[in-house]
């Protein structure tokens, strides 16, 4: 019987009831750091990455040493493919909005070496039979930290991944949940600067396992509502501004979003939203600084609006959130 390193003093966290979402993956401390991970895992030095990318993951690549090619997408996010392909790089593809289809996914997996799937914008979506793929906890939840990280087949013989991961140190958590603990209270404002000094300190994380605060907080939550929620918000926007938006966007199940290309105008009604307390993300603000004007991808990281949706919010909100975009729109 194993005995407790301390007892009595006060009170901790109560251990939380329920299941995570993912329970069969690895769990790691960031999506970043899954990516690193499953590059060490195939023993690949190269990566191809696509323009339209956030820079955290182009930035852990490079600092890990691995040669980078960039290739662009389509207008249905699916890649170009660069040819030739290098048969044992990392061919990371991008899933943005939730938008690639099992079939465009299985069909990129036949054409290339090593695909690694991003699904930081499709939480809900389950990996493939037999193909990597990523995700990120708190792109969808309220919590510090975490992601997970599914390893498909035809591993090298030389690599366990079982025990590469159980080698791994453990996170730790505590010290970042001030800036969500006190948007509970006070509002995203009053702690915006905080969790930007937190999300500076990822640039710096090796690959860990997640903490063990992060995995209690996962298993408190209600994943079914929250992803009914989503699709409802959502459902409510696309009846509101689906005919407003100037490409039309396919629900994935539990939505990160509700995309709104807003052709030439993404700036000035983010600035907009923001003056009425509406606050729309730039996800790939360095596309918008580094790629030229008139390439698809700084069009797309520009003039997409990533309008909440999530289980936060009702019907009644999406409604008072379309209202305002629909005014700005007529001006």
């Amino acid at each position: 019987m194993k005995t407790a390193s301390e007892i009595g003093g006060y009170l901790q966290m109560e251990e939380l009831p329920g299941c995570e979402y993912h329970p069969e993956l690895f769990a790691l401390n960031l999506a970043r750091c899954a990516f690193l991970f499953a590059a060490d895992l195939r023993g690949c030095k190269k990566a191809y990455l696509p323009y339209f990318l956030c820079d955290s993951v182009i930035d852990a690549a490079r600092r890990h040493g691995m040669a980078i090619e960039f290739y662009q997408i389509d207008e249905a996010f699916r890649p170009i493919l660069p040819h030739p392909i290098d048969a044992d790089a990392l061919f990371y593809v991008v899933n943005a909005y939730g938008q690639l289809s099992d079939e465009d996914l299985i069909s990129l997996r036949n054409r290339v070496g090593y695909l690694l799937v991003d699904h930081v914008h499709d939480f809900f979506r389950k990996p493939l039979p037999g193909m990597d793929a990523l995700y990120s906890c708190r792109k969808f939840f309220g919590l510090p930290d975490g992601a997970y990280l599914a390893i498909g087949e035809g591993l090298p013989h030389s690599k366990d991944a079982a025990a590469t991961y159980a080698a791994l140190l453990e996170d730790r958590s505590s010290a970042r949940m001030g800036h969500i603990l006190g948007r509970y209270e006070d509002g995203a404002s009053a702690h915006y600067q905080t969790m930007l000094k937190n999300a500076d300190t990822f640039h710096q994380e090796p690959p860990k396992r997640m903490s063990p605060l992060t995995h209690n907080l996962l298993r408190g939550i209600d994943y079914e509502a929250a992803k009914a929620k989503r699709n409802a918000n959502y459902d409510r926007l696309n009846e509101l501004l689906g005919a407003a938006s100037k490409k039309v966007f396919s629900r994935t199940d539990g939505p990160l979003c509700y995309p709104f290309y807003a052709s030439g105008n993404g700036a000035s009604l983010r600035k907009a939203l923001a003056a009425e307390k509406i606050f729309v993300p730039t996800y790939w603000s360095n596309v918008v600084r580094d790629l030229p004007v008139d390439s698809l991808e700084h069009d797309f990281a520009a003039n997409i609006l990533a309008l909440p949706c999530d289980q936060r919010y009702t019907p009644d909100d999406m409604m008072y959130l379309a209202g305002k975009l629909l005014k700005l729109l007529e001006k």
